[in-house]
């Protein structure tokens, strides 16, 4: 049998893995409090929903990287405190972030975490936490399918100038 070869969960972390998942883990809860912000400043029905979506998903990937470093003996990254829902029409004009926006930030984050995610699933040695981030990646990269239909349905895509070949 080779190194690292037995009961994963029963392997140490390595430096690299703790970091990834400490450092994920607190990116997570900051984009979890940014989500419920710009919850409150979105006007458009769908975009709400996507957001969503979206903290749902922090939320359940948020258990699972803190099971992991609890049981491993890691101190979590503290979390800011929850946004409390507000009326956008309550927001006034100049400091409200529009939908286009919002949506532009929400791919933004989910191509960061998806650059994140491939880098954990790259310095991993233990198959569980690579497979975690693996995982992780899979959900980033619907969400982001989402996003894009979304901006491509509501005319919020900006593209950089297109090729056309004569």
């Amino acid at each position: 049998m080779g190194i690292l070869s037995g009961n994963q969960q029963k392997e140490p972390l390595h430096y690299g893995e703790v970091f990834s998942l400490w450092s994920y883990l607190g990116a997570l809860k900051g984009t979890d409090a940014n989500y419920q912000t710009m919850y409150n400043h979105a006007g458009d029905h769908d975009l709400k929903m996507l957001l969503e979506d979206l903290v749902r998903g922090i939320k359940q990937e948020s258990e699972e990287v803190e099971g992991i470093l609890k049981m491993n003996g890691v101190v979590l990254p503290p979390s800011p405190p929850e946004r409390s829902v507000a009326n956008s029409e309550s927001i006034p004009a100049g400091a409200k972030f529009n939908d286009p926006e919002i949506s532009a930030a929400i791919s933004m984050n989910i191509a960061q975490g998806l650059v994140a995610c491939s880098q954990a699933i790259g310095q991993s040695t233990r198959e569980d936490v690579a497979m975690l981030f693996g995982k992780f990646h899979m959900n980033k990269a619907q969400a982001g399918a989402k996003a894009l239909r979304l901006n491509k349905e509501k005319g919020w895509l900006i593209t950089p100038p297109l090729h056309k070949n004569n």
